[in-house]
């Protein structure tokens, strides 16, 4: 049987109390403050696959969990759901740059709930493909003081895409992989590779297109394979648990799993005393994992929403779309550049006068 949903609960909202005298406010768009709404209650939230939120919104999130929930748009409907957080255990954060969302981290342990993060670490650097990101010796330091400071065993390490170029061939790659992990390899214990996929995305390839880098290309089935043998080669040395996101092929024979960004194996092992999540993951009878097999995600708590192939654990995402202002070129979730800055630009002016509405962007 797969996921039959989250639970449902009554929500008071109270964060419109903060935007009605905004003149970016629109009307209509926000429940009334006082008034009662339905909201979902997920025990694991995504925060976010859409959106850069530790780099950028980490006000409007912290403001939101002293609300005790959020707002997520549809990105395909506009249709609005409320997120309520009342039975949220973990929160698993998804970043390229979290160093502005370290001064935070204090009171969300202070509140009680659990998190880690998955840290997109690449380096196209050369290529310009992630333009608005820190330079790449920042961010290694950046990665080494989160390990610090939360245990290298909640921060996971994603080189997200692997891409080819006509100058940048596998071997080009993996010596680029191979210097990132080896200067974080004592900060992690786990890595989660995806391969682009640009046929599939039309907004992809646009994108691409639109910023001259149309030679960026996707893998051929035989550079699949020598790049996971090379990364398997590299791995003798770092021992990390590699899994590689929303890929149909079998890399088992290499020691390459199948995804799982939020995943079950990780929350088994290192939230396991967390005994809400534990029950929620059908972990409660389970005693401390030590084994090296990696748990697969259960039919039961797969996440519907995802690619076939994902063995991600079902949570709920409270991005947006069309909000990161990394503006990567091959990223899937921002339709314009001229869209994010105008959005970002109204939350900026919005948060400098301590206004958040209960949605990063209306």
């Amino acid at each position: 049987m797969g996921w039959q949903g989250w639970p449902r609960v009554k929500l008071r909202i109270s964060a419109g109390e903060n935007t009605q005298g905004d003149p970016q406010f629109r009307a209509g768009k926000e429940t009334s403050p006082g008034s009662e709404a339905e909201a979902i209650a997920p025990v694991i939230v995504s925060a976010s696959r859409s959106t850069d939120i530790p780099a950028f919104y980490g006000d409007w999130f912290m403001e939101r969990l002293r609300e005790g929930y959020a707002k997520w748009i549809n990105p395909w409907s506009g249709v609005p759901v409320y997120v309520s957080f009342a039975q949220t255990r973990l929160f698993v954060f998804w970043s390229k740059n979290p160093a502005p969302f370290l001064p935070n981290l204090s009171e969300i342990s202070r509140q009680g709930y659990q998190y880690y993060f998955l840290f997109t670490l690449n380096d196209y650097e050369a290529e310009g493909m992630e333009p608005h990101i820190p330079p790449l010796d920042e961010r290694i330091e950046t990665f080494r003081s989160l390990s610090r400071r939360i245990g290298k065993e909640k921060v996971v390490w994603r080189w997200d895409p692997l891409l080819l170029t006509p100058r940048l061939d596998v071997k080009g790659l993996l010596e680029r992989i191979r210097n990132v992990g080896d200067a974080i390899a004592p900060c992690t214990e786990r890595m989660v590779i995806s391969f682009i996929d640009i046929a599939k995305y039309p907004r992809v390839a646009g994108n691409l297109l639109k910023s001259g880098s149309g030679g960026v290309r996707e893998f051929t089935p035989g550079e699949e394979g020598d790049l996971i043998a090379g990364l398997a080669g590299l791995n003798r040395s770092w021992k990390f648990r590699i899994s590689a996101c929303g890929e149909k092929r079998d890399f088992s024979m290499l020691g390459i799993g199948k995804g799982q960004c939020i995943s079950y194996d990780l929350m088994a092992r290192v939230f396991g005393e967390d005994t809400a999540l534990s029950r929620f993951l059908g972990l409660h009878d389970t005693p401390t994992l030590k084994g090296e097999e990696t748990l697969q995600t259960p039919g039961s708590l797969r996440d519907p929403g995802q690619r076939p192939a994902c063995g991600c654990v079902v949570s709920k995402d409270i991005g947006q779309y069309g909000t990161c202002p990394h503006l990567c070129l091959y990223c899937y979730a921002n339709p314009s550049p001229q869209t994010v800055r105008r959005r970002y630009g109204i939350y900026r002016e919005r948060a400098e006068r301590g206004i958040f509405g209960d949605a990063i962007s209306e």
